[in-house]
């Protein structure tokens, strides 16, 4: 394994983002709140959506928010959108205990994913072999499972890296040892926000439209390539410290800190929209996705475009 999984330019990005963020504490309350409550929803739509839930976001909302039923959708679904919901407000607890992580948060956070849906199942280590369809590795069989637990939360409270490749590195291999018969997926990015958020970051959502880029990554790491899908985890990780300095960060006279997309903050510089596109999904552009469409603030580009001509 790579002394340093990410790479250099996101982690230097993510890096002076986090001292901007820290910089700004304490951070206005009633900011915060509007901030956890739609991290909550995006979250929660996100993660489930990725598994082959079928609520869509403004759904999602409704559900966790309102209480609402939606037609035509499942009661499982409505269960997997409200237990989410719960086990984020679980994981904001755990996040300020400040005591070696265990096996035992992984099992609560999972009893709480399958409530109601699972109840036999829920918070209990799986004792059937499983393979997982398109993938290119096979877990473990079960009764390795509480060794492999064991040695992966012994490494995870000793491990000296940086707390974004540490998140990152635990989720995959959370997701390796493939420990539930459910709910894997969602455990493990939950397990990765635990992580982050005691280390003072923002919750990262891994958005539903990359999907197949966060599949797909998996499969690099199980072939011995953590590097992408570490990348792709940063690339989360940032997306939510820049919509976290949007709405908490004062604006200075002159700055342009609006988030506005790329064919709008290309407008006057050397470079297209397309180019500045590719440069995004790259990670080698500090821009965000949301939805599907990639968003960067002026300032940031002129930092990056004069960066290049320095180099230059």
């Amino acid at each position: 394994m790579a002394d340093q999984l990410i790479d250099s330019e996101i982690i230097q990005r993510i890096t002076k983002k986090k001292k901007q963020l820290d910089s700004i504490r304490p951070l206005s309350k009633s900011a915060l709140q509007k901030l956890k409550e739609r991290f909550a929803v995006e979250w929660t739509y996100n993660s489930n959506a990725i598994e082959g839930n079928t609520l869509t976001l403004n759904e999602t909302r409704l559900v966790i928010e309102r209480g609402l039923t939606v037609k035509g959708k499942s009661l499982r679904e409505h269960f997997e959108a409200t237990n989410h919901k719960t086990a984020i407000e679980c994981l904001e607890g755990l996040a300020r205990i400040k005591e070696p992580l265990t096996e035992e948060n992984v099992k609560k956070m999972h009893a709480i994913i399958l409530r109601s849906i699972n109840d036999t199942e829920a918070g209990i280590y799986r004792n059937v072999r499983v393979r997982i369809l398109g993938a290119v590795f096979t877990p473990p069989d079960p009764v390795k499972i509480s060794r492999l637990i064991s040695e992966l939360f012994k490494w995870l409270n000793s491990a000296k890296m940086h707390p974004v490749e540490l998140a990152a590195l635990a989720h995959y291999k959370l997701v390796r040892i493939h420990p539930f018969s459910d709910g894997n997926g969602r455990v493990s990015r939950l397990l990765m926000n635990l992580i982050l958020m005691r280390c003072g970051f923002p919750p990262a959502v891994v958005l539903n439209t990359d999907r197949k880029k966060y599949y797909d990554r998996l499969k690099k790491a199980d072939r011995g390539n953590e590097s992408p899908f570490a990348d792709l985890m940063a690339q989360a990780v940032e997306r939510s410290l820049d919509l976290y300095l949007e709405a908490l960060e004062p604006v200075k006279p002159g700055e342009e800190k609006e988030l506005i997309p790329l064919r709008d903050a290309a407008k006057g510089m050397p470079y297209s929209p397309d180019y500045l596109s590719l440069l995004a999904r790259q990670g080698k552009l500090g821009a965000i996705k949301i939805s599907r469409n990639w968003v960067i603030s002026k300032d940031d580009l002129k930092k990056y475009v004069e960066k290049k001509k320095s180099k230059s």
